[in-house]
């Protein structure tokens, strides 16, 4: 059984809390992944929630960080300023157990993963759906941010996502794939300073639509392995 422990975390903003989702007895912890939820949802993502499940079996201890926006109940989130400000507070906790902290969230935990892991030390950057325009508006591109992360990254992508599709992203490109993460994940292109993996047929998160060839658990599956062999790749260095 593994034990999973919430921990409140005073920052400028109000209190954050961080749950800790440690691998089981006997398996050693070898990093910290940090994973930080959107801007239109928390903790309780799909993919933020499958990670959490998976990779503790893998020895990475998965920790789910909750803004002071979302633990104080808000439905809007801040400024990108004020949450870089409390991802930055928060750092301290998440890399007091010595290991080597990979940085990450999904769609505005991305961002911010991606705009601190610099100058945080960040041992590499885990960006989920990282949403590289707003829907319809291709011209408004945060590319910056992500080639701007400076560490090793991976980017996981709905194949369907309005937030940025795959083949939209730049000096970077993944073919669908269906079958294994394994094959996925080989696919992808490290140009540009990232790894992308795409997801077929997700949205920005992850849902898969019932016509598809893909299976929703499928779909989640292909994310968990993936990000999983890019884990052991990186706790390698």
């Amino acid at each position: 059984m593994r034990s999973v422990q919430s921990e409140i975390v005073d920052t400028p903003a109000g209190d954050a809390r961080i749950t800790w989702h440690p691998p089981k007895k006997g398996v050693a912890a070898r990093l910290v992944l940090a994973l930080g939820h959107g801007a239109g949802g928390g903790i309780e993502a799909r993919d933020l929630q499958a990670l959490a499940a998976a990779l503790p079996a893998l020895g990475v201890t998965v920790a789910l960080v909750e803004q002071p926006w979302r633990v104080a109940g808000k439905k809007l989130a801040p400024a990108p300023k004020t949450l870089d400000t409390g991802w930055r507070t928060l750092w301290p906790t998440l890399a007091k157990r010595g290991l080597p902290v990979v940085a990450g969230g999904r769609s505005a935990g991305a961002r911010v993963a991606c705009r601190t892991a610099r100058e945080l030390g960040a041992h590499a950057v885990l960006a989920l759906s990282f949403p590289l325009h707003p829907p319809g508006r291709p011209e408004k591109t945060r590319a910056d941010e992500l080639l701007g992360a400076g560490v090793p990254t991976l980017v996981v992508q709905g194949g369907n996502d309005p937030f940025g599709k795959p083949a939209e992203f730049p000096d970077a490109s993944s073919e669908s794939s269906s079958g294994s993460s394994s094959d996925a994940l080989s696919e992808a292109s490290s140009e540009g300073g990232y790894e992308l993996l795409e997801v077929p047929y997700g949205d920005h998160s992850f849902a898969i639509p019932k016509r598809a060839t893909l299976t929703q658990d499928e779909a989640l599956t292909v994310l968990t392995d993936g990000v999983g062999k890019w884990i052991r790749s990186q706790s390698a260095r």
